[in-house]
Order: C-alpha cells, then sequence, then structure tokens
C-alpha cells in the first residue's frame, strides 16, 4: 500500500514538473516571438527614419516599445520615437517622450542623450524673446544640467556654447530696456537692468556697455563718488575701450576738444615728414 501511495505521488511529481517545464518553454518561445516582431518594427522604423517618413517612423518605434517593454529595446525604441517627433519640429511630443523615457528608463545608458535632446527642444522653441522668455529660462537651465552633470562629453560642449547664446540674448533684453528707462527717466528701473546685466551676464558682449550706463546714470543724478566707483571699474576692465572714452568725457568736458587738437597736431606732424621725403 505505502508503495502505491509513493508511486502515485511520484507521478504526481513528475506531471507537475512536466507542465512546468511545458509553460516556461512556451513563455521562452513566446518572449522571442516578443522580442523578434520588436526588433522588425523597430527596424521599420529605422527604414522610415532613413527615408525621411519621420510621422511612420515614430509610430513604428512606439509600437516597437509597446511589443516588449521589458526588452532591451524599449528603452531605444521610446529614444528614438522622440527623435522622430523632434525632426517633425513636432518639440512639444518630442518632448512629452523624453520626459516619459527619462522617468520610465532611469538607467539607460543613453540619457545623456535624452537630456542634450530635451534641451535642444527646448531651445528650438525660442521664437520671439521680446514675449516670452520662458523657453530661454528653461532651455538654460537645461543646459546647465548637462554641464554639471556630463562635463567631459561632447554635449557639454554644444551646452556652453548654447548657453552664451542664451545669455547673449537675455542680456541685450535687459539692456533694451534699461535704455528704455533712460529715455522715460525713470532711473531706478534702469540702474537695476544694468545691474543687473553685470552681474548674470558679465561675460557677454552687453557688460562694458552696462557699467558705462551705470557711471551716466549717477553721475546725472548727482551721486559722483558712486559714478567715479564705475568708472574706475569700466577702466580697469576695457582701458582701451569706446565706452570707457564715453565715460571719461563725462568727467572731462574739455577731452574731446584735446583729442581734436592732439589729432591735428599729429596729422600735421605726419605731413611735414612725409613731405620731406620727396622734396
Amino acid at each position: 500500500m505505502k508503495f502505491i501511495y509513493k508511486l502515485v505521488l511520484a507521478l504526481i511529481f513528475f506531471s507537475l514538473t512536466s507542465c512546468s517545464n511545458n509553460k516556461e518553454e512556451v513563455s521562452k518561445i513566446k518572449e522571442l516571438d516578443q522580442e523578434m516582431e520588436m526588433i522588425s518594427t523597430y527596424k521599420e522604423g529605422m527604414n522610415a527614419l532613413n527615408k525621411n517618413d519621420t510621422f511612420f517612423a515614430a509610430k513604428k518605434f512606439l509600437e516597437a516599445e509597446l511589443l516588449f517593454p521589458q526588452s532591451n529595446w524599449a528603452p531605444k525604441s521610446a529614444l528614438m520615437a522622440a527623435y522622430a517627433y523632434y525632426m517633425q519640429d513636432n518639440y512639444s511630443e518630442a518632448q512629452f517622450n523624453l520626459e516619459r523615457y527619462l522617468s520610465t528608463y532611469p538607467l539607460d545608458k543613453r540619457r545623456p542623450y535624452a537630456e542634450y535632446l530635451l534641451a535642444i527642444c527646448h531651445y528650438q522653441e525660442i521664437v520671439d524673446e521680446a514675449r516670452d522668455l520662458r523657453p530661454l529660462i528653461i532651455a538654460r537651465n537645461k543646459f546647465q544640467s548637462i554641464l554639471k552633470k556630463y562635463p567631459s562629453t561632447d554635449f557639454a560642449l554644444d551646452a556652453k556654447y548654447k548657453i552664451d547664446l542664451i545669455n547673449d540674448i537675455l542680456a541685450s533684453k535687459e539692456m533694451y530696456l534699461g535704455r528704455h528707462y533712460i529715455k522715460k527717466e525713470k532711473w531706478i528701473p534702469a540702474i537695476n537692468r544694468f545691474k543687473n546685466v553685470i552681474t548674470n551676464y558679465d561675460d557677454t558682449i552687453y557688460a562694458e556697455e552696462a557699467i558705462h550706463r551705470l557711471v551716466e546714470i549717477h553721475y546725472r543724478i548727482g551721486l559722483i563718488e558712486e559714478s567715479k566707483k564705475y568708472a574706475s571699474v569700466l577702466g580697469y576692465n576695457y582701458l582701451s575701450g569706446e565706452w570707457y572714452k564715453k565715460s571719461y568725457k563725462i568727467f572731462n568736458k574739455k577731452y574731446k576738444n584735446q583729442r581734436s587738437k592732439e589729432t591735428k597736431k599729429d596729422k600735421k606732424k605726419i605731413y611735414s615728414k612725409f613731405k620731406k621725403l620727396f622734396e
């Protein structure tokens, strides 16, 4: 009786083991089929992208991702879908898919490229910086993040270049408003705008003029010592610049006449020397 009981248990065990093995084999076959289908769909997307059919390419890449989300191909497909939207100039869809990629696949090795492309999408949305500074600010923050996180990459080099361009635009905006306030004789807002330039955008081409404007405004409202302070800063940093010469004229009204007389004397000396060569 015990023998029969053991035999039955053994048969049940082998039956269960066999079923389990069969299920595992079926599961592996399904996964293999899924992966093959995914790769095939991904390749369709790549072929479409190479033919500049970016709309169909994006559709196929998203389809490939959904076919087998657990596969190593899934994050790659998500990223390529975003790139296809970017190539369509559909920056909102590209941004949506890039943000989704970054949250869904946080450990994927292509993350630096995704963050760079996201920054570029915001940069490309800059249409009218005179009215809307939001895309500029967002793009600059994204590029600054890339510089901090991936400093030794090619993405960081381009990010630095883009940040410089954005800062030039933002500084020019501040200068425009500062000059406008000068015309309206609104001295405090004007001073604040020019101070913002020399504080936050001192590497731009507008820093020199901004310091001169501070010399000019403070002299005009009677704060002579403050004006001299900014003139000293301007002289220290831009001694041979045109804006320093303009600031110098504010304190020395005879500068222009003196320079004119000196120039005439120099010309006469040159002419007399030149004349002797042919006498």
